[in-house]
């Protein structure tokens, strides 16, 4: 796999197919490598390339100690655009990939095409608040939990309850959740989404093309907070896709890939 040193990291990438280039951007806690079960086949199906990268603090990309703000994971991102020459260039995130791409999309818009964020938000609710803090408290105690009671915890969360229904699709996720370690959480990225506060006002700056998608039954970035976010971004259209959760782009790929390649077509 190829790197580029961007803003004082080394970042693990990868590209496939070709046309107008396509910047993925994953959440926390999660390789790039996850668009390319769903996303990146149909956006090279569509024409487009596609680019997708391991944020600072997933191997194999480099992992400096401390915390991350979002703000050094915005100059990761520029960094790593203008290190391959992508700009102009459509970003899609998600969760905290998403806040990365509206901070760019505001900060350098001269780089960003357009920009689809999935399960975004500009701020934290009050719940979302306090479940920010128990997860620091439990990480800062030291204690381990357990890998297949830390994959139940992180399905529940995670996935719609659709999906938590059916016996089949559960009981593959809760594998695969074990296997990989439970869900957990990169210390590093922890507090990212979070360092710079209410983003609501400044989002209001963004002059690119926006489109905002909410996953109607996610506990992490509720369809209320995505709202607020289209509501700050002038011109940004909302789309909500039902029965799924915060990896709405596992749950339901074919709905998502459908809302990525209408949106890309008109820019």
């Amino acid at each position: 796999m190829p790197f580029v040193n961007t803003n004082g990291v080394r970042l693990s990438y990868q590209r496939s197919g070709s046309g107008t280039p396509v910047l993925l951007i994953m959440g926390s806690s999660a390789s790039g490598r996850v668009w390319t079960m769903h996303q990146t086949p149909a956006l090279n199906r569509a024409g487009y390339e596609t680019i997708t990268f391991d944020n600072r603090g997933i191997a194999p990309s480099d992992a400096p100690d401390g915390d991350y703000t979002l703000t050094d994971l915005v100059a990761d991102t520029r960094g790593l655009i203008q290190q391959l020459g992508l700009g102009p260039c459509h970003l899609v995130g998600t969760s905290l990939g998403a806040m990365i791409a509206q901070e760019l999309a505001l900060a350098s818009p001269e780089l960003v095409r357009s920009a689809l964020l999935l399960a975004t938000r500009a701020r934290s609710d009050a719940f979302r608040r306090a479940q920010s803090a128990a997860d620091r408290v439990l990480r800062d105690s030291g204690v381990r939990l357990p890998p297949g009671y830390s994959a139940a915890k992180t399905v529940m969360e995670m996935f719609s309850p659709a999906t938590l229904n059916n016996d089949t699709a559960v009981t593959t996720m809760l594998e695969l959740f074990e296997l990989t370690g439970g869900g957990d959480s990169v210390p590093g990225q922890a507090g990212a989404a979070d360092s710079l506060g209410d983003r609501r006002a400044a989002l209001r700056g963004v002059t690119v093309p926006c489109r905002a998608v909410a996953f109607s039954d996610d506990l992490i970035c509720p369809p209320h907070l995505v709202a607020e976010v289209a509501d700050a971004i002038p011109d940004c259209d909302l789309v909500e896709i039902a029965d799924c959760g915060h990896l709405g782009y596992l749950e339901r790929p074919d709905e998502i890939n459908s809302a990525l390649v209408e949106f890309l077509g008109k820019y």
